[in-house]
């Protein structure tokens, strides 16, 4: 199961792909893999059947187009948005006023259109909006070097440097502190 790390859905999106041992570990071996993840993340089919091969080919290469836009953003450079552009033009949403769960009016947006558009438009507008508002000085990966997870630095001084301090922080400083004490 792809770890929730990135405190940013599209940078969760990049970690649905992640390394083990120099290995590539890809979390979304079937429709089913995203399905579950978008579920884990609150995007959840609202009706229909749902073509399982098509949602794990268009869900991949969502994550392949995002990463590469996010990456050249990184970099002060800007690639082809037209391709990101076609996820956001296929997903239809309307306003929506709802209660949440204290009884207070909350405004959201309701999906509509076809189901698999439906089920990636959160997630491709989750990338847009990253691109166009994020702060790419708060984007960061992992320093630890045998991972390649994302994450948006929300702490408060800027300066956080793993994904995950259980998995990779603790990690990196026991390895520091086995190389001090063998020395």
């Amino acid at each position: 199961m792809a770890p929730i790390v990135g405190d940013h859905l599209a940078l969760d999106l990049l970690n649905t792909q992640a390394r083990n041992d120099g290995a590539t570990v890809d979390y979304w071996n079937s429709g089913d893999d995203v399905l579950d993840w978008l579920a884990r993340h609150d995007i959840a089919p609202k009706t229909g059947a749902i073509d399982r091969n098509a949602l794990l080919t268009r869900a991949k290469a969502l994550r392949a187009l995002a990463h590469r836009l996010i990456v050249q953003r990184k970099e002060n450079t800007m690639g082809d948005i037209d391709g990101l552009n076609e996820y956001l033009h296929a997903c239809l949403s309307a306003p929506h006023l709802e209660r949440d769960g204290a009884g207070n009016l909350v405004l959201t947006r309701t999906q509509r259109g076809t189901t698999l558009a439906a089920l990636l438009g959160p997630v491709a507008e989750a990338v847009a909006g990253l691109l166009a508002e994020g702060d790419f000085a708060l984007v960061r990966q992992c320093e630890h070097p045998d991972c390649v997870l994302w994450f948006y630095d929300r702490t408060k001084a800027h300066k956080r440097r793993w994904c995950s301090m259980a998995l990779c922080g603790n990690r990196y400083k026991a390895a520091q502190f086995r190389k001090r004490s063998s020395s």
